[in-house]
């Protein structure tokens, strides 16, 4: 009897995985529309709160925010106004130190700094830590303008 139901679960997967591959040509177009349109009003929302913040408001902004939600498209969004807001924002004082320099492979002592950070503020989910290595980039390139 359990067998039979653990079959008909997994046949009942299977189906609806190959249902949304089979008709991603109707519902994918329409959702990268509405991420795309969501992502640019994010980016809005980044340079707006640049313009009046520096870098550390705009970080924790998009950490508290980021918290809130999950999945993939709520970390490309958090990332496009972070992204935003570094760009409008006024310098902060320390807000690199102790940030690891950028390698474009992560390193065990990068994941390990990421991983901490997050668990520090208590923001659980892979997309708090590429948040994170969107901080050790910024500060990576602000050393090489220094």
């Amino acid at each position: 009897m359990i067998k039979k139901i653990i079959w008909g679960i997994l046949l009942t997967i299977v189906a609806v995985i190959i249902g949304a591959w089979l008709t991603q040509d109707y519902w994918l177009p329409q959702w990268n529309e509405d991420l795309a349109q969501q992502s640019s009003e994010y980016r809005e929302k980044g340079r707006a709160l640049g313009a009046r913040a520096d870098q550390q408001v705009c970080f924790d902004e998009a950490l508290t925010s980021f918290n809130q939600c999950s999945g993939f498209a709520c970390t490309i969004k958090h990332g496009k106004f972070l992204k935003a807001c570094w760009e409008k924002a006024a310098p902060t004082e320390g807000f690199c130190e102790g940030v690891p320099a950028y390698n474009e492979e992560k390193t065990e002592d990068e994941k390990s700094w990421a991983r901490h950070e997050c668990w520090g503020r208590d923001i659980r989910g892979e997309g708090c830590r590429l948040l994170m290595r969107q901080q050790q980039l910024l500060c990576s390139e602000q050393l090489k303008t220094d």
